[in-house]
This record gives structure tokens, C-alpha cells and sequence, in this order.
């Protein structure tokens, strides 16, 4: 009897429901009134006593075995159940939407700005050498440019630094790749500044740069000009003051005229109704010696400015410290933000 019961026992055990109407099958087969257990149980009655206790204890596994292969078809089903009584259609209570946050869409407007006029998009390493950050870029070791950016340097190492700019980006790219060049490079960027409503020590840049023959700085000029009709409408006027950066030559400030309509603006363009934007120039032939690029028959114009900058003039937000404190409050706001 206990080869018997072992063999059904590894029936048992290598069933498996494919629908309700084969676990009726096997519920029927072994526990109807003349399913197998009833038929074990009347041959209980007739072994010897001192097998009974061995017997039965196998007799009882085998129908727990069989209870837990009709119950788990149950279980499945009442799962299915409840997920088709799930009205996905239904709108849902939940109110707490999210939102992109407004350096996001900010940077994400100038990124598109750019690729529709011609620019790809690259990326680099935040931590960065001496190289790639200065020297590359015409900063030599004493170079009075250096003091311009307060640096964070890790380690007290001369050659670990968080970048100070996303110039450092251009330099990579054009050591390994040749012109035509044409990039954008967006990031975070690094400074030792003191906190307060118009400076942080981390702020975000975008930087673009373009190589090529015979590009002089009308051209340069007209991709500003462009840039600025599409972020901030074509009425405004810009102007290029000259200004000084080490790694373009001749460089130059850009302004828009936003106007003295009300206090805000005064206040805001400290009453002369313009606001620097970014910086540009034509860059300096000692960078295209440095990435071995021909200075003789490329050239080229790079620009740079602060998402923040612009997020704060977009939106009239006049505490930069308000980016980075992620106060709901304030986040909420641009959750329907149509700037964009």
C-alpha cells in the first residue's frame, strides 16, 4: 500500500491547473465519494495494526497535498478577479502632480534653441585637471585670469578641481574630433563664492562653440541675434559691449533692452533698462594651438551664459538661493508654467 500511495502522491505533485475545468477533473478523481482517498481510507480498514500509524500518517499527507493543489487555482483566480474589476478608465484622486523645475525648463528651451540652429549637444566631467579647466584656455600657471574664479580643489591637489566653466567641455571635444565643429555644453558649474540672493557657490552654464572656415564675428553676432528672438521675443534689442576673456580675443558682453515699464525693472536693471546676458568672442588662436587645431585656416566664436540668469529675468524671481532650497511652495508654481 505505500508504493500505491507514493504514486499518487507523485501524480499529485505533477499536476497542473490549466483552467477551473481540469481542477474539477482532479478534484473528482481523488476526493468524490469514490475518488482515490475514499478508496485508501476502505483499505485502511482492512491492514494490519501495527502498520496503521506508518499507513495513515501517509494517507493524511497525501490528501493535505491534494487540498493545496484545488486551493491554488482558487487563489489565482481571485487575483484575476480583482484585477478585472479595476476600472482603469477611472480618473484617478491623486492631485499631487509633479513638475519640471524651472532651471529644468530653462536649460531644456535653450538646448532646443540651439539644436534647431545647427549645435549638438555634448557633455563632460564635473571634476576636471588643470589642463582642461585653465591652461588649455589660455590660462597659464600665474595667469591673472585664474583669480577671476575662486576655485574648489579637491584634495588640495593642483590638478583636481571642480570645473569652474563648461569651456572645459569644448577643449575635450576638440582635441578628439576636427572641424566643422558646432556644440553646445550645458552643466553644473563650481565657484568658492559667498552664498547670497545674486551668487552661489554651484550654478548651471550653457556654452557653445562653433569651427569652421572663414567664421568671423557676424556670424557669431547673428546666431545671438537669433537666440535672443526666439527666448525672449523678437522686439528686444541687444547691444555688445567689449569685455575680456582669456580664451577669446576679441570678446565681448551682451545685453538686452528690457525696459522701464515698471519698479521691477528699474530695480531689476539697476535704471538703465538693460541686463547683461551672456558673454562671446572669437576664440583666441592660442586655444586652437593648444587642440591642435589649424589657427591658420579654422576659426571660430564661443559664447556662455547662466541658466540661472535667465531663469531669473524669464520668471522675475530676484532670490537665486530659491533654486536650490526646493520649497514646494515655490516648485508649485511652475507646474502650469506656459513661458514655454
Amino acid at each position: 500500500m505505500r508504493e500505491l500511495i507514493e504514486k499518487y502522491k507523485k501524480e499529485v505533485l505533477a499536476f497542473k491547473s490549466k483552467d477551473k475545468v481540469e481542477t474539477d477533473k482532479f478534484r473528482i478523481k481523488f476526493m468524490s465519494k469514490n475518488g482515490v482517498l475514499n478508496e485508501l481510507f476502505s483499505k485502511f480498514k482492512e491492514i494490519d495494526a501495527s502498520e496503521k500509524k506508518e499507513i495513515g500518517l501517509l494517507i493524511n499527507s497525501l490528501k493535505n497535498t491534494i487540498n493545496s493543489k484545488i486551493k491554488q487555482p482558487e487563489k489565482l483566480n481571485k487575483n484575476e478577479n480583482k484585477v478585472n474589476l479595476t476600472d482603469f478608465t477611472l480618473p484617478s484622486n491623486n492631485e499631487n502632480i509633479g513638475s519640471l523645475h524651472p532651471l529644468t525648463i530653462v536649460e531644456n528651451k535653450i538646448i532646443n534653441i540651439f539644436r534647431l540652429l545647427g549645435f549638438n549637444l555634448e557633455t563632460g566631467p564635473e571634476i576636471e585637471d588643470d589642463w582642461h579647466n585653465f591652461t588649455a584656455l589660455n590660462m597659464p600657471d600665474n595667469h591673472p585670469a585664474r583669480d577671476m574664479q575662486d576655485t574648489f580643489f579637491i584634495k588640495k591637489s593642483p590638478d583636481q578641481l571642480l570645473r569652474t566653466h563648461t569651456s572645459s567641455v569644448q577643449i575635450r571635444f576638440m582635441e578628439n574630433n576636427s572641424p566643422p565643429i558646432r556644440i553646445i555644453s550645458p552643466g553644473r558649474v563650481f565657484r568658492n563664492e559667498a552664498i547670497s540672493a545674486r551668487s552661489h557657490c554651484l550654478f548651471h552654464q550653457i556654452e557653445g562653440l562653433a569651427i569652421d572656415e572663414n567664421i568671423n564675428f557676424s556670424d557669431l553676432k547673428l546666431i545671438i541675434q537669433e537666440f535672443v528672438n526666439q527666448l525672449f521675443g523678437e522686439n528686444k534689442k541687444i547691444r555688445f559691449r567689449p569685455s575680456f576673456f582669456p580664451f577669446t580675443e576679441p570678446s565681448a558682453e551682451v545685453d538686452i533692452y528690457w525696459g522701464l515699464n515698471s519698479e521691477a525693472d528699474k530695480r531689476i536693471t539697476k535704471g538703465t533698462g538693460w541686463l547683461e546676458i551672456m558673454g562671446c568672442g572669437m576664440v583666441d588662436p592660442n586655444v586652437l594651438d593648444n587642440v591642435k587645431i589649424d589657427k591658420t585656416k579654422f576659426s571660430g566664436y564661443a559664447f556662455g551664459m547662466g541658466i540661472e540668469r535667465i531663469a531669473m529675468l524669464l520668471y522675475q524671481i530676484d532670490d537665486i538661493r530659491l533654486f536650490y532650497e526646493n520649497d514646494i511652495r515655490f516648485l508649485k508654481q511652475f507646474q502650469s508654467s506656459h513661458i514655454f
